[in-house]
């Protein structure tokens, strides 16, 4: 039976989307998060297993660029985000994962994501101002960018998705729990559709 940690290096991979105040990781706001644990099944089969979302104050004196929030729908100062600092969240998220590699014998966690080297950029420096020790490998992802280019013709994530007939709701687009969960079930797909020995 093979187990997660034979598949990928003795990686664990761990689905991240996180919505953001701009572009930048080191000026712009972190404003919701949400990673998704893979697992093995008996079978060989990848599923998503635990999900962790947090919405997520701005750090101090962080940059909201106007077009991202429009973009994103995210109503900063709403009372009804019920955001938590950056620091509970990847406390929160990063003890989970760190668990999960424990329990797996992984050796590291890899985040999987669409344009994934965007989301490590703030993941990291998130954890950096927060002064937390990062499980994820510092520069290795897997993207379905590519993985989906590769499967399907298709690098957007809402493309890729209807090609590989998984449901998708364009009004819940741009939300990390809803993008979380689509790129894990993109995920798995293109990976329970590779054998590997």
């Amino acid at each position: 039976m093979m187990k997660i940690k034979d598949r990928i290096r003795g990686y664990l991979p761990i689905v991240i989307d996180i919505e953001t105040g701009g572009f930048n990781h080191k000026t712009d706001a972190m404003l919701e998060i949400c990673a998704i644990v893979i697992g093995i099944d008996d079978q060989g089969i990848y599923y998503p297993k635990e999900t962790q979302h947090f919405h997520v104050e701005p750090f101090k004196n962080a940059n909201l660029e106007l077009s991202a929030l429009k973009f994103n729908g995210i109503d900063v100062d709403s009372p009804f985000r019920m955001a938590v600092s950056e620091k509970q969240a990847l406390s929160d998220i990063f003890k989970a994962v760190s668990a999960e590699m424990k329990t797996e014998e992984c050796t590291r966690a890899i985040l999987v994501g669409h344009n994934a080297f965007f989301d490590l950029g703030f993941l990291y420096a998130a954890s950096e101002r927060s002064h937390l020790k990062n499980p994820f490998h510092q520069f290795s992802t897997i993207d379905t960018v590519s993985l989906s280019a590769l499967y399907y013709g298709e690098t957007v994530l809402a493309k890729a998705i209807r090609v590989a007939n998984i449901e998708w709701d364009d009004a819940k687009a741009h939300s990390a729990l809803y993008d979380t969960q689509k790129t894990a079930e993109l995920f798995c797909q293109i990976f329970n559709a590779q054998s590997y020995s």
